[in-house]
């Protein structure tokens, strides 16, 4: 699966599990952030660990993928301009995240959007479970009946920030669960109805 998006819009703290987890209360607007298209690597590519980090950790999150141009658009009309969905993992720098006090280099670094194993149309994304495994091990395991922010609406809402264009993706948010990964490891991202996205974790060069 080849994906060339402008741009990835990720949303922050879309999960009530998530939200519970961390002791914050539910967002009343979605919490947007980019991703750039450098970041984006597909099935079973290494995750390059960069040395300015030492925390690593994985977000399975649902990956919604855009057909169509999309600007200032309702949410009766984000399901037209959706192509289909695939799975993500917003790998994170979360000492980085810490200590920058925003989010743009740990989210940025290159590979750090694994994306695939391949784009599924048609699919209703209003109850899928989604699970992440870690060397074989459960870490995340929720459904995203548990999304704060609809499918429909995070497009419709994003089309009134910036346009949205064939490629572009929007990672939906993580579920609870969150956690640390090494080189070495290898993390599985699975999505009722899409299938399993595989990646390792690999030491820069």
């Amino acid at each position: 699966m080849k994906l060339k998006p402008t741009k990835i819009v990720a949303v922050g703290l879309n999960y009530r599990d998530h939200a519970a987890e961390l002791k914050l209360p539910l967002p009343d607007e979605p919490l947007l952030f980019l991703k750039p298209p450098s970041a984006v690597i597909g099935e079973g590519e290494a995750i390059v660990c960069p040395p300015q980090t030492k925390e690593l950790h994985y977000e399975a999150e649902l990956a919604v993928v855009i057909r169509d141009r999309a600007k200032n658009i309702s949410e009766a009309d984000a399901p037209a301009r959706i192509l289909g969905y695939t799975c993500g993992n917003d790998v994170t720098a979360r000492d980085l995240q810490r200590k920058d006090g925003q989010w743009t280099r740990a989210k940025s670094f290159d590979t750090f959007c694994p994306l695939g194993p391949k784009i599924v149309s048609g699919l209703s994304p209003d109850k899928l479970d989604i699970k992440l495994y870690l060397n074989g091990e459960l870490k995340q395991s929720s459904n995203t009946a548990n999304l704060i922010f609809k499918v429909p609406y995070l497009v419709s809402y994003i089309s009134q920030v910036m346009t949205l264009e064939p490629g572009d993706v929007i990672l939906t948010g993580t579920p609870a669960g969150i956690g640390p990964m090494r080189a070495g490891d290898r993390v599985r991202v699975e999505i009722a109805g899409i299938g399993a996205l595989n990646n390792v974790i690999a030491e820069a060069k």
